[in-house]
């Protein structure tokens, strides 16, 4: 079985604005999350713990190594969609400037780059290389909504306008059957 994690919640500074693969660290909140969620993501019992490589993400994988004895992987097909040139950006000034583009990301999802970054099925494509590169056993990946929603929505075969509501929560989880 795989728990797929995503990060805590991020600083305050980049709320509202496309972080994709940026390396931000963690709000105050998104710290006291991963202090709450360490020790219940370790009662969990997995038996190998990756993350992304993304500060967001590693802290709290590192945290629940703390807790369980073991080692941590990074793996660096677990980070979050390329945007590109729309990295750091706020969501409201790449609107202003592209209008519907970002729509792309949905419907044309083998095509349209954001910001030239990424395409939805390079996303999708490598979320599900990495869930295959998985050894067996109870594996924890702490990631970022995009991978998570991607990998999720292949699996479950819907098209990727509906892979949004797939997101969870920052420090939500979902879990997949291997």
């Amino acid at each position: 079985m795989i728990l797929l994690v995503r990060h805590p919640a991020v600083a305050r500074a980049w709320a509202g604005r496309c972080y994709g693969i940026s390396d931000i660290g963690l709000s105050r909140a998104g710290l006291m999350q991963v202090r709450s969620l360490a020790p219940q993501l370790a009662a969990w019992a997995p038996t190998y713990i990756v993350h992304s490589g993304l500060r967001r993400a590693a802290t709290l994988a590192l945290a629940i190594a703390r807790e369980t004895g073991l080692p941590v992987t990074c793996d660096p097909r677990w980070r979050e969609r390329d945007f590109g040139a729309w990295e750091g950006r706020s969501w409201q000034a790449i609107y202003r400037a592209t209008g519907n583009a970002m729509d792309g990301m949905i419907d044309a999802p083998d095509s349209f780059r954001p910001g030239d970054g990424e395409t939805t099925t390079e996303l999708a494509t490598r979320a599900a290389a990495a869930c295959a590169a998985l050894p067996a056993g109870r594996v924890l990946v702490v990631s970022h909504g995009g991978p998570i929603a991607a990998l999720l929505g292949t699996q479950q075969g819907l098209p990727p306008r509906d892979w949004l509501k797939l997101v969870p929560a920052t420090g939500g989880t979902a879990t997949v059957e291997r």
